[in-house]
């Protein structure tokens, strides 16, 4: 009996690990069979339908209708982060019906949309007249971004035993490499 509750348990964790951010009620609504490329090439042919769509934010505007984003896609991993960031099937505008601060959205956020599909809206790249699927956000996930840090060497000259870092390695030892003289910054 207690087996039984402690896998019970634990399942239903790891099922919550992997849990999509945009919301369940949101998520029954979407249609999975719109690839971006087939968007891109005839929004109109999709209006109405709700979709999943995320990317890097390139622009925020606030409007008096609400914020609209550009966005460049990629893809999205189960739980809807943008992944593979340098590859990208083009770029998107969605409509935030409110405010957003252009600070908090600002150029370079990663986002994951689910919005419907409102056709598309002609608007300059460059010198270029570029055809922008546009979508009206049902629902956004803005995700935390990433803060690398340095790897900070260890603190003592010299570790207790006198040895250089605590991966020497003797030359007796069966996995036996090659001298990291102290300081050690891996990220240089």
């Amino acid at each position: 009996m207690i087996i039984r509750f402690l896998v019970m348990i634990i399942s239903i964790g790891c099922l919550n690990g992997c849990a999509h951010v945009i919301s369940g009620d949101v998520l029954e609504e979407v249609n999975r069979d719109i690839p971006f490329g087939e968007l891109r090439k005839n929004p109109g042919a999709y209006t109405g339908k709700v979709i999943i769509l995320g990317g890097v934010i390139v622009k925020s505007v606030n409007r008096k209708d609400g914020t609209l984003l550009e966005i460049y896609q990629t893809e999205l991993e189960g739980e809807g982060m943008p992944i593979n960031l340098d590859v990208s099937g083009g770029r998107f505008l969605a409509l935030y019906e409110g405010f957003l601060d252009s600070e908090i959205y600002r150029a370079g956020r990663k986002v994951t949309i689910a919005g419907s599909v409102r056709g598309e809206q002609v608007k300059k790249l460059g010198q270029v007249d570029y055809h922008y699927p546009y979508l009206i956000i049902k629902e956004m996930h803005l995700w935390v971004e990433e803060k690398w840090s340095r790897y900070e060497p260890y603190p003592y000259p010299l570790y207790p035993w006198g040895f250089s870092d605590p991966w020497w390695r003797y030359p007796w030892h069966p996995f036996y490499g090659p001298y990291r003289s102290y300081p050690y910054y891996p990220f240089y």
